[in-house]
């Protein structure tokens, strides 16, 4: 349901997937329809205008969800949200929780989900790229800045700061597929030709889209991180991704670094 979600290239904000979620959830029970079928229909009737798209679609059968609408009052203020509240506190876990939001959670005082990751990026292929391009290597990630220091911890130093985008702190206009951040993080490198690495159908539309708008961006899509990664690299090949790989430790030997 997820993978289905974010294939349509509106859902990088795995908040606005629960929303999605819970809606027709609802939606369901009031139409007496069995939820797991419901939710494949939503699906097939979303598109990358994300939640809009499915709030349409759910407006437009014969029941009524403005209560639960009502009561999350999505997507309103991150730090204030209701939903986002206690999805981050879940996400994040009390510690991390308290330092992002300086205050304490009020459902979930555990570890967070957050130290479940795993961690993709290798000191040993940082260097490998530095030695080919420098310090010309930055971040455009959908997360802030604080998780994603969490996550990556000193390795985030071997990255161009300064012009990287963590799209969590900025305002929701910019989230993926707004090509606007990679944009700048393009500019800000002097780029004359940008490979981008993503595993999500939004960032290939991200991509594409800074390539528009005279950005030369190549895109290298990434699909061994996906729980069905067959489907995912069949799906990137539908969208013609420039470079698909398994994973991301192949890069230098694609782009015969070693």
């Amino acid at each position: 349901m997820i993978d289905g979600f974010k294939a349509t290239g509106g859902f990088n904000d795995e908040v606005d997937v629960t929303y999605s979620l819970i809606l027709s959830v609802v939606a369901a029970k009031k139409l007496d329809r069995n939820a797991s079928e419901f939710i494949f229909d939503v699906i097939k009737n979303a598109d990358q205008t994300g939640i809009s798209s499915v709030e349409t679609y759910l407006n437009k059968l014969d029941m009524d969800i403005s209560e639960i609408r009502k009561q999350l009052a999505y997507p309103g203020q991150h730090d204030t949200n209701p939903l986002y509240s206690l999805f981050d506190e879940i996400f994040y876990g009390a510690n991390l929780y308290y330092e992002l939001y300086n205050r304490k959670p009020q459902f979930f005082n555990d570890k967070g989900l957050i130290d479940n990751d795993i961690v993709l990026v290798k000191k040993e292929l940082i260097e490998k790229l530095r030695k080919k391009f420098g310090k010309k290597i930055s971040i455009v990630s959908g997360r802030g800045f604080v998780s994603t220091k969490y996550s990556l911890k000193k390795l985030l130093d071997e990255f161009d700061l300064k012009n990287s985008r963590f799209l969590e702190d900025e305002p929701r206009e910019f989230a993926k597929p707004n090509p606007q951040p990679l944009v700048s993080s393009i500019k800000g490198l002097e780029s004359s030709c940008c490979m981008f690495v993503g595993d999500s159908i939004e960032d290939i539309m991200m991509a594409r889209k800074a390539d528009e708008l005279g950005n030369k961006t190549i895109f290298c899509a990434i699909y061994g991180t996906s729980k069905d990664p067959e489907t995912k690299r069949n799906l990137f090949e539908q969208k013609n991704a420039d470079i698909i790989l398994e994973s991301i430790d192949l890069i230098p030997k694609t782009l015969n670094l070693v």
